[in-house]
């Protein structure tokens, strides 16, 4: 599915109604260029499981930002500072997979290899100053326009 968001708003909107379908145990990549909005559609999808949007930031320089004050807990991971796919065996990653929350992923083609089959991905496209075409794959998301 390819939905077209006009501003940041829209975009966390969009997270927010898919946020809202979550059950728990899902991995959630999000690739695009610097800029795209990656860390935008992470607030919505905090904003839809409950939480303040505010309290997310981008973890570029932590790997890992851990929200738990909603219905499910949040686990928001980057791996822009990644170099190599072994690096990943550092980070709690693993620990946050046995998990019941929703494992957020920056920049995953750094960690291909060790994402699951059942990975939903997230694609974000840089269309003008404030528009983005976000397209869905691995969920149904039937309501998420509406």
């Amino acid at each position: 599915m390819m939905i077209v968001t006009r501003s940041p708003e829209e975009t966390k909107k969009l997270a927010s109604r898919i946020a809202r379908r979550l059950k728990g145990g899902e991995i959630i990549v999000l690739t695009g260029p610097l800029g795209a909005g990656k860390t935008v559609f992470v607030k919505g999808l905090a904003k839809g499981l409950g939480m303040k949007e505010k309290l997310v930031r981008s973890p570029s320089f932590v790997l890992l930002a851990e929200y738990r004050q909603g219905r499910l807990p949040l686990f928001h991971f980057d791996f822009y500072r990644i170099n190599s796919p072994a690096e990943i065996e550092t980070t709690p990653f693993a620990d946050r997979l046995k998990e019941n929350g929703v494992i957020a992923v920056e920049w995953p083609e750094r960690i291909a290899e060790y994402l699951p089959p059942q990975t939903k991905r997230i694609k974000i496209d840089i269309l003008g100053p404030k528009s983005r075409r976000i397209t869905i794959h691995g969920m149904a998301c039937h309501s998420c326009t509406h």
